[in-house]
């Protein structure tokens, strides 16, 4: 009797290799092994073949022979050890011996994100000289790796958001159970680990979805990036069953702690919330992993909280989301540029305290540059469920040179808003190489054959020049080109900038130290937030805790600002307390100009230049 895991793939059964596919657009589906063995499949009916080969085992590779014709990769394969187009690999996901089972994962309210690109993390480029970094990361505070798409996807490089192979991790960083040891190495150190997975396209390199069956995607719906998805349409069962079935799989065979879900807006179905296919893939991958902590993260560009809502209340039950509005409005703070998607946000005092408070800014508000309203009221979801950053992949990118955030910004003003970011009561997310201001630029890069390189080229190209200060024939002959393996290259880490960037490196250890440090900035039941704005720039957030152990963190995004006259209740410290100072980012240690108490005994406040000082109440 054969017992699988998963209705689709191939799986190692006691006597041989069972195979399973569904493919309706076919009439014979065989299975080909090396020396052109020939096996044909069972017709099961409802498009779906499957059997049972008993003389072979893990390690072998196979490919599916469509129609007596056409030689195809196995779609739901566990491995492609020479890329989308060549044969896939028998594997056993048993045969790892996992040493996590303590692990039991973290809690949202936990973590501190790092997303990682696993191709320019390190100079190899791999997960097993990744795994060698995490002991660092979690020594200054990083309790959580994002990792960028790895399904495996077509040429040498790339970002991994055409990944191809959904159930096979790439084989560019390794083997799967590298990827093994990796979340094992991870949770070894009370790091968890989630993935980013684009269920709304597939690559257009390498994909052969297809030729199984055309119901996979749909023409009813539009992305910008391939044809959708079907969710929704005529056979869509199967469909669904593929992609649920790649939930459970990531979170139970690579024991991750969770999944980022790639432009939810272009997930689309037309279910009622109780059945869509968000609301599944959230009980997908709980039911995956009844023992652990599994957390749910969304991007979602129009911004709609019910899809972190439960879903007895009529949302999809998702843990988080990613906050664009406060990216946008940092970055204003940081350089002033207010081009295409930075029109509606002024940087000012105001929005970080909203953002502090209720996370989106747009929360149903016109919003100029989409000539619409953008977002829907979500003053109901806690602060944690709000992803806080000023760099990440897309963004850095879209500086159209792949500057980092510091190199946009003065240092003062910068180390001002990381304190910001860092100490915010929603959930923080560093990219890769920000906690040492890398030099390292992060590009557009994927390695295309040429036809669809220059086609990738041009799309990039007019996509940065909806920035007006981007779109100048001289400045756009300077974009890197995609495809050239140097602009792959030039985006890898150097580690040693730990030492040779040392003060930004003491800043981010010591704000995370800070953040964890009771009674902390996380959000929890005991504690609530207030701010106000104390200035043209200059503004002030203070966390409310029981025992007098009020914390204060003011920032100042502009020149030094004298408060003679306080008449905010906000300052006042508790009870027969005083204001001690815990930490100023122009502390010399970090690249400051040195550390002055904001509290005069008679003259009120002083507040340097682009700074945010924390303070706490003490007897």
């Amino acid at each position: 009797m054969v017992q699988r895991t998963y209705p689709i793939g191939a799986e190692r059964q006691n006597n041989g290799v069972h195979f399973r596919v569904w493919a309706p657009n076919c009439r014979e589906v065989s299975v080909v092994l090396s020396g052109e063995q020939n096996h044909k499949l069972t017709n099961e009916g409802q498009g779906y073949f499957s059997g049972l080969i008993s003389s072979i085992t893990v390690g072998t590779r196979y490919q599916f022979r469509l129609d007596q014709d056409v030689l195809v990769p196995d779609p739901a394969s566990r491995y492609q050890p020479e890329g989308p187009h060549g044969p896939s690999q028998v594997m056993d996901p048993k045969a790892y011996a996992w040493t996590d089972g303590d692990w039991h994962g973290l809690e949202l309210s936990k973590l501190v994100i790092y997303e990682l690109h696993v191709g320019s993390f390190t100079t190899e480029g791999t997960w097993a000289s990744a795994a060698k970094e995490l002991k660092e990361l979690a020594a200054i505070g990083i309790t959580c790796v994002e990792m960028m798409p790895i399904a495996d996807f077509a040429g040498t490089f790339g970002w991994g958001y055409d990944g191809v192979n959904l159930f096979a991790p790439t084989r560019l960083y390794g083997t799967p159970d590298d990827l093994c040891q990796f979340v094992d190495c991870a949770h070894s150190h009370g790091i968890a680990v989630i993935l980013d997975v684009v269920y709304n396209h597939l690559g257009p390199d390498g994909n052969y979805l297809a030729q199984f069956a055309s119901h996979y995607f749909t023409d009813r719906y539009q992305t910008d990036w391939g044809a959708a998805i079907n969710f929704d349409g005529e056979r869509s069962e199967s469909v669904r069953e593929f992609f649920l079935s790649n939930v459970a799989y990531w979170i139970q065979d690579f024991h991750l702690d969770g999944l980022r879900l790639d432009a939810t807006q272009n997930i689309y179905d037309s279910a009622p919330a109780k059945h869509h296919i968000l609301t599944q893939i959230t009980e997908t991958a709980r039911a995956a992993a009844p023992n652990r902590t599994v957390i749910l993260i969304a991007e979602n560009e129009p911004q709609h909280p019910q899809l972190c809502r439960a879903i007895s209340s009529g949302g999809n039950g998702l843990d988080a989301l990613w906050n664009d509005d406060y990216h946008h409005s940092a970055m204003v703070a940081l350089n002033g540029c207010r081009e295409a998607y930075f029109a509606d946000y002024l940087g000012q005092p105001q929005e970080f305290i909203s953002a502090a408070k209720y996370g989106y800014l747009y929360q149903g508000q016109w919003y100029s540059w989409q000539d619409h309203r953008r977002g829907k009221p979500g003053l109901d979801l806690p602060q944690q469920a709000f992803i806080n950053f000023i760099q990440n992949h897309d963004q850095i990118a879209n500086s159209g040179q792949g500057l980092r955030a510091h190199q946009q910004s003065s240092p003062a003003r910068y180390r001002a808003m990381t304190a910001l970011t860092l100490l915010l009561p929603g959930t923080p997310l560093l990219f890769q190489g920000q906690e040492f201001s890398a030099s390292s630029p992060f590009l557009y890069f994927a390695d295309h054959p040429p036809e669809l390189a220059a086609m990738v080229k041009a799309g990039r190209t007019k996509f940065l020049t909806q920035f007006p200060s981007l779109n100048d024939p001289e400045i756009i002959s300077q974009f890197a080109v995609p495809d050239d393996p140097q602009t792959f290259e030039r985006c890898k880490l150097n580690f040693d900038e730990r030492q040779t960037h040392a003060a930004a490196y003491q800043l981010t250890k010591d704000l995370l130290l800070l953040r964890r440090s009771k009674p902390g900035f996380q959000p929890v039941s005991n504690r609530d937030v207030d701010g106000a704005v104390i200035g043209p720039n200059a503004f002030l957030l203070r966390y409310f805790f029981a025992h007098d152990e009020d914390r204060l963190l003011i920032v100042n995004l502009g020149p030094d600002l004298e408060l003679s006259i306080v008449p905010e209740p906000l300052l006042a410290p508790p009870q027969d307390h005083r204001w001690k100072m815990l930490l100023s980012t122009e502390d010399h240690r970090y690249g400051g100009n040195g550390v002055r108490h904001p509290e005069g005994e008679a003259d009120g406040w002083h507040l340097t230049a682009d700074s945010a000082i924390v303070l706490q109440g003490e007897k």
